[in-house]
């Protein structure tokens, strides 16, 4: 351990994008790729009482043209969305809508998942002043840079000044829980 004395402050991480950040072009490749397991996807296809044979009945997927059971596009689109909040909606208010979605090639057990967004379309709100409405499209790929997924993501995203997000208290925290300035003093 050191003999020097070193401050401690509380420093802002990552607070996500405003509606001032996104301009039309933009690219956001998504951190993280998530292989998607049997688990995951046998999941969900339960969850949510999907009762097509080929998400979950291995002798019968084996007799199709894929020859094995595919993802349960559901998750493909939950997976895909969910690795984009961190880009696109940490500070979104509503999403508005998916529209134009489109399953490009199938996802099979094992398949590792990567997404990427594009900002189509900004403009501010005719009936909120405090956010913006941005329309991204979605765009997920396997590991082989097949594209599996596209759609067309719309939502509300906060401007920055009604947001005021700080060190001690960022996106998704309430005041006063965790480490506070006072405490560093």
């Amino acid at each position: 351990m050191s003999d020097t004395h070193t401050d401690r402050r509380l420093v802002a991480g990552w607070q996500g994008r405003y509606y001032e950040d996104f301009e039309v072009g933009d690219i956001y490749k998504h951190p993280y790729g998530k292989t998607v397991t049997e688990t995951d996807d046998v999941w969900l296809t339960n969850v949510t009482m999907n009762l097509n044979p080929m998400h979950f009945n291995e002798a019968y997927a084996a007799e199709t043209e894929f020859g094995e059971r595919l993802v349960n596009g559901l998750v493909v689109i939950s997976l895909a969305v969910g690795m984009s909040v961190i880009d696109v909606s940490q500070n979104a208010t509503a999403n508005l809508g998916y529209d134009a979605v489109r399953h490009h090639a199938p996802v099979f057990h094992g398949d590792t998942v990567f997404a990427e967004s594009e900002v189509l379309d900004k403009r501010e709100s005719d009936s909120r002043d405090h956010v913006g409405i941005v329309t991204t499209e979605l765009r997920a790929y396997n590991q082989n840079d097949e594209q599996v997924l596209s759609l067309e993501r719309t939502g509300m995203v906060l401007k920055r000044e009604h947001a005021q997000p700080t060190a001690a208290t960022p996106p998704g925290w309430i005041e006063g829980v965790g480490t506070q300035p006072e405490d560093l003093e």
